[in-house]
Parts: structure tokens; C-alpha cells; sequence
């Protein structure tokens, strides 16, 4: 089963984004920050990473930097889902490796789209 790893410091986020996932048969384990989601990565790295920008501790950007400078940090596909939504975070995000983005609200149809595009589903 693939296992998508879910950070956002908003529990409603995470628990509308779990059931969506679950859904389309991931294994989901969750994060409130980009450190503790650091640190679950180094524990057990997911397949897929969806990923806010705007969080407390470490923000989503500064967490996907890290990422990929891990031992096996540039295998997840990440899909950053934030309100930010101009052209420069935009590109800001694909520049430190995201694989997708995709904007809040968000519903089943899109998360599926998108993670259709990575190849994950």
C-alpha cells in the first residue's frame, strides 16, 4: 500500500485530506509541522508527501529543502496544497523539488488529478 505522509497544522486539513486519500487506498501517517514531518521522514520515508506551506516550527518550504537532502529524500513525491497560490510560490515550491501543487480548498476530484499526475495512483 502506498504511504502518503499528510502535514498541516490544521487537524480539519488533515482529517479531510486523510479521508480522501484512505479513499483512493493510501496508508496515511500525519504531521502538524514541517520538524515533525522531518523527522517521521527520517524514520520511515513515505512514498508521497501532500504538504501546507504555511505552518509553525518549519514551514512546508524549509521542510521540502530539507527533504530532499536526506538519504532517500528525493524519492517521495511531494504535493504542496497551500492558499498561496501567486506564480512566484509557485515556482518557489518546484524549485526546492515539489513534484505538484495544488490550492485549498481542495477536493477529492483534485487530489486525485494530481496524484494521478505524479503516478502515484
Amino acid at each position: 500500500m502506498t504511504h502518503c505522509l499528510v502535514v498541516d497544522d490544521s487537524s480539519v486539513i488533515r482529517k479531510v485530506a486523510r479521508r480522501i486519500l484512505e479513499d483512493l487506498d493510501f496508508s496515511i501517517s500525519e504531521a502538524a509541522d514541517g520538524q515533525q514531518a522531518l523527522d517521521q521522514c527520517k524514520a520511515d520515508m513515505p512514498d508521497a508527501i501532500l504538504l501546507d506551506w504555511n505552518m509553525p516550527v518549519m514551514d512546508g518550504l524549509e521542510f521540502l529543502t530539507n527533504l530532499r537532502k536526506q538519504p532517500g529524500g528525493e524519492g517521495p513525491k511531494v504535493v504542496f496544497c497551500t492558499t498561496e497560490n501567486d506564480v512566484a510560490h509557485i515556482a518557489r515550491a518546484i524549485r526546492a523539488g515539489a513534484n505538484e501543487y495544488i490550492m485549498k480548498p481542495f477536493d477529492r476530484e483534485i487530489v486525485e488529478a494530481k496524484f494521478q499526475e505524479v503516478g502515484l495512483i
